[in-house]
């Protein structure tokens, strides 16, 4: 019997010999510590920032430029990475990320001043900018539609556990061997992950370790019909869609503020709160912990109501909404009358962006066909970095002329209600675009 148009020749028949069990969720598992690891390497300078602002004798201003280095690359590289997953494939273009970016931040050992430091900070924007379009294509091929959110959540946790680990691993490493053992230690972590994706990861037709059982799954309620001669829409030709715009502008608006908090969090506590840098490390990592559960839960959420026969416009859009209106928690957070209080309201902010973030990326492969997720996500993650850029001078120049966090939290609070509104209306309903020439 002749093989369906979409799938492509096998040299291995799934299921032949050893399997594994659920197999689609070791590979989740895989996508969660790489974004572990990338959250680590990335928050690491933000743990640091009131060491090496005194050390090195940082202004406000300097760090802001800083982090704005570090945006630049990753929005310029986040369209080229996810060309570069469309065309190299998952496999291979996640390691190459993951390889560069491991790479430079254990340069982050060999700065001197601002500008070294803004030299690596860019050098690592360029190599994580691979990490979600590799990841969210990863979902795209081994989970089903009904399932997508769900395992965006979970890998989406990574980054909320690279946040919690940070600050009591960082301060440790560096009250025990100084700052730039750090930066060594935490940036080759990516090493070790790469031998478990290289021994691990192949598409699931082309995976001897998968059982019958779980292939006709994943390939189960497929809306779209790939073949092997399909060919990919040109990145310009996507941004002539509103869905695309929509994804793009909700990540312009909304990804600022997580970067708002993983960069300058702790640095709040320590001159909003009165942290020292031992406490920053006993007490930072709480909201992220807590914005772990949020990512689960806000993934989750939208499948429970596909489960209960919702429409997937309707469950998307209601957990998205219901995320987007527990933001401005973080606004109450700067004035709260003590720590814990604004500790808690932050965590409640925090989970809710995580929420609401598992669901938007969704976005890109509940509309788009598989073969192009990582172009789709590369240019909202493009979006999402030109509005951190924004942010991170912003922040470095309101801090330094007014010395106060308050409308940095205002912003924070108050851009996901707005982005709900404008995803409502460039996207009316979710549903796979018509890519038919």
């Amino acid at each position: 019997m002749p093989k369906p148009a979409h799938a492509p020749a096998q040299t291995t028949r799934p299921g032949a010999g050893f399997t594994i069990p659920n197999l689609r969720w070791a590979i989740c598992a895989l996508l969660f510590f790489a974004s572990t690891i990338n959250y680590l390497d990335r928050q690491t300078i933000s743990v640091l920032k009131p060491h090496l602002q005194s050390v090195l004798h940082w202004s406000e201003s300097d760090y802001g430029w800083i982090v704005f280095a570090f945006q630049l690359a990753y929005g310029l590289m986040l369209t080229v990475a996810g060309l570069v997953m469309d065309w190299l494939g998952t496999r291979l273009g996640y390691a190459l990320s993951i390889t560069w970016w491991s790479i430079a931040a254990m340069a982050h050992a060999l700065a001197r001043g601002a500008l070294s430091f803004g030299a690596a900070r860019f050098l690592l924007g360029a190599g994580e900018a691979g990490n979600f379009p590799a990841a969210i294509k990863a979902v795209a091929e081994w989970f089903p539609k009904r399932q997508r959110a769900l395992a965006t959540g979970i890998f989406n946790a990574g980054p909320t556990v690279g946040a919690v680990i940070a600050p009591p691993l960082v301060v440790w490493l560096t009250l025990r061997w100084g700052w730039r053992a750090a930066f060594i230690f935490t940036g080759a972590l990516g090493f070790i992950w790469l031998f478990f994706w290289a021994a691990l990861y192949r598409l699931p037709r082309e995976h001897s370790w998968i059982t019958p059982g779980e292939l006709e799954f994943i390939e189960s309620g497929e809306g779209e019909e790939e073949t092997a001669t399909a060919t990919r829409i040109p990145w310009q030709k996507i941004l002539a869609y509103r869905q695309a715009w929509g994804f793009i502008l909700a990540k312009f608006m909304t990804d600022p503020v997580w970067w708002f908090y993983i960069f300058w969090l702790p640095s709040y506590l320590k001159q909003g709160r009165g942290f020292t840098l031992e406490e920053i490390g006993l007490f930072a990592w709480i909201p992220f912990l807590v914005s772990g559960v949020g990512s689960v839960a806000g993934g989750w959420l939208s499948g429970f109501f596909i489960k209960r026969g919702w429409p997937l416009s309707r469950a998307r859009k209601t957990a998205m909404a219901i995320c987007a209106f527990c933001m401005p928690s973080g606004i109450v957070a700067v004035f709260a009358p003590n720590p814990r209080w604004a500790l808690a309201l932050i965590s409640l902010s925090l989970a809710a962006h995580q929420g609401w973030s598992a669901n938007v990326f969704t976005l890109a492969s509940d509309m788009f066909p598989k073969r192009d997720v990582g172009s789709v996500t590369g240019l909202g993650g493009t979006g999402g970095a030109v509005g951190g850029m924004i942010l991170a001078l912003v922040a470095g120049y309101t801090l330094q002329w007014f010395h106060t966090y308050v409308p940095l939290f205002i912003i924070a609070g108050i851009m996901h209600p707005l982005a709900i509104g404008l995803v409502h209306w460039l996207i009316p309903r979710i549903e796979p675009v018509p890519t038919s020439p």
